[in-house]
């Protein structure tokens, strides 16, 4: 009987197993949701911030440009004949002027104010120097200015002289 009392003895010292605990289990879905929101926040911040991606040149190439519409042109008629050069060395210029535009309307108004054009030309022609017309970037200057000039009297009249893209010489001629 002795052994009795062993075994309740033992029984009552024994402690029943407790099931674990169910806070442990939540711990790695909380760590797997924070780590999607710190990458999704980084993502979101990688669009945000990254630099506008260039069009390759060759894609920019394929595609059609938009179609121009075709140069009109208008020829100051007669050419401009002026002399120019200091004293004892007189020297004439004659040269022919067309003026090239995509717009009609640009070149009605460049018809309609053709005296105060050919005034101001008349005035840059004859302020040329010969050394300075007898080189080909003297020419290329002269016509730029050319250019300016034909655009500064359109603008002062209310036009838009910028429609003017380019002035030619299509004859040129010093004596």
């Amino acid at each position: 009987m002795a052994a009795e009392p062993a075994k309740k003895e033992a029984a009552a010292n024994v402690q029943p197993i407790k099931p674990k605990a169910k806070g442990r289990g939540k711990l790695p879905w909380i760590i797997i949701a924070a780590a999607v929101v710190v990458g999704g926040g980084g993502a979101g911040a990688w669009f945000a911030f990254k630099p506008a991606e260039q069009p390759d040149a060759k894609t920019a190439a394929d595609k059609p440009a938009a179609p121009r519409t075709a140069p009109i042109y208008y020829k100051f008629d007669p050419a401009f004949v002026v002399n120019f050069g200091g004293e004892g060395s007189a020297r004439y210029l004659q040269v022919t002027v067309e003026a090239m535009s995509r717009d009609t309307a640009i070149l009605d108004e460049l018809k309609n104010n053709e005296p105060a054009v050919r005034n101001d030309l008349v005035l840059l022609f004859s302020s040329q120097d010969n050394a300075t017309l007898m080189t080909v970037d003297g020419k290329e200057k002269l016509r730029a200015a050319t250019l300016d000039t034909i655009r500064k009297v359109l603008t002062a009249e209310g036009a838009n002289g910028k429609l003017i893209e380019a002035v030619y010489f299509t004859s040129f001629v010093i004596q």
